[in-house]
């Protein structure tokens, strides 16, 4: 008598937080918690997606020279500016742009660091083909493409097989600060945004639920939204 066939795997639940627009140094206290509740098991995979007010940051390759002004002159801008623990150099954040935090145990069966940043891409890449954008990879660097303007971007930090940061994704993001940087230590590679490629105005709260399934998709989550508690509010 033949064996049953086993069950398939059960899909793992994703908290979703959406947040709306937070300072940056809101978003980083955030994660810090959300990383250790994670690590200690007290909560389960978390995507947190929001809007960071007008910043730059810096991860832990940035090279000075990507800032094309001294910091005190772009924070006499409006601009804050941070240095933070995920990887790559210098991107700007700001309102009209969608920011993911993916807060995920990568153990025991996911511990690839490669194919999570190229799901994170996919996810991105996915997006774009919803709204009929033909985006890819470039062979050598991270982030989604059109051509050869980047429309998402990725920065990760990984401790202890839980992942933090993440990507941010240019929907009506105002790309003019991007001029006042190197993005990403990128040189002779511009950077665009959907509402600049469609050339109309796009819903953010649209592009939040596309992002949303096509993350599920490729993580094979069930997403699940959560209404965030007064006392996580900036």
């Amino acid at each position: 008598m033949a064996s049953p066939a086993p069950a398939p795997a059960a899909a793992r639940t994703l908290t979703i937080r959406r947040l709306g627009r937070v300072p940056y140094a809101f978003g980083l206290d955030l994660q810090a918690r959300l990383v250790a509740d994670r690590q200690a098991g007290h909560i389960g995979d978390t995507l947190v997606l929001l809007q960071h007010d007008p910043v730059f940051t810096l991860g832990r390759n940035a090279r000075q020279v990507n800032l094309l002004l001294p910091e005190a002159e772009l924070r006499a801008r409006g601009f804050e500016v941070f240095e933070t623990g995920r990887g790559g150099d210098v991107t700007y954040h700001g309102p009209g742009q969608i920011v993911g935090y993916p807060i995920l145990d990568l153990s025991p069966d996911r511990r690839d660091v490669h194919r999570y940043v190229r799901g994170l891409e996919e996810v991105m890449i996915g997006t774009c083909a919803d709204y009929g954008i033909a985006a890819g990879r470039i062979a050598g660097l991270t982030g989604a493409w059109v051509g050869d303007a980047k429309i998402g971007a990725i920065g990760v930090r990984i401790a202890r097989w839980v992942t933090s940061h993440g990507f941010a994704f240019n929907v009506s993001t105002d790309l003019a600060p991007f001029g006042l940087i190197v993005p990403c230590g990128i040189r002779g590679r511009g950077v665009t945004s959907l509402e600049r490629l469609l050339g109309r105005s796009v819903a953010l709260d649209a592009v939040l639920s596309r992002l949303v399934a096509r993350f599920a998709r490729v993580f094979g989550a069930t997403p699940v939204d959560e209404a965030v508690p007064s006392t996580t509010s900036p």
